[in-house]
């Protein structure tokens, strides 16, 4: 199943919204636009509503777009978990680590 990704504007930053499969093959697209988004706008809240699989590697680009964010001093949150992403993220402890929200628009009001 491939990936589907949009991304939305919003007031302070950007939304953007991961579906499908998170896997080895599509990490260096999610790694890029998560990195090109950090990048260009102070809050970044990624939707990960639709994900139906979420691999190690996925995760990696997760974690590596956190840590740019933290470096710009900008805000990088997680939103609406689906199953999947969840099981993957608190398997990792991860979930210690992200600022994750039960919504979109709570992470948009806690600025992620």
């Amino acid at each position: 199943m491939a990936m589907e990704q949009r991304v939305e504007e919003v007031e302070r930053g950007v939304v953007v919204r991961l579906g499908g499969e998170v896997d080895l093959e599509q990490a260096p697209r999610v790694r890029d636009l998560l990195l090109r988004k950090v990048s260009q706008h102070p809050m970044v809240l990624v939707d990960l509503s639709a994900v139906d699989y979420l691999d190690s590697s996925g995760l990696a680009s997760l974690v590596e777009a956190l840590q740019a964010a933290r470096k710009r001093r900008s805000a990088f949150g997680l939103a609406d978990l689906s199953p999947a992403s969840r099981r993957v993220i608190e398997l990792g402890r991860l979930d210690r680590v992200f600022s994750i929200y039960a919504s979109v628009e709570e992470g948009l009001d806690g600025s992620a």
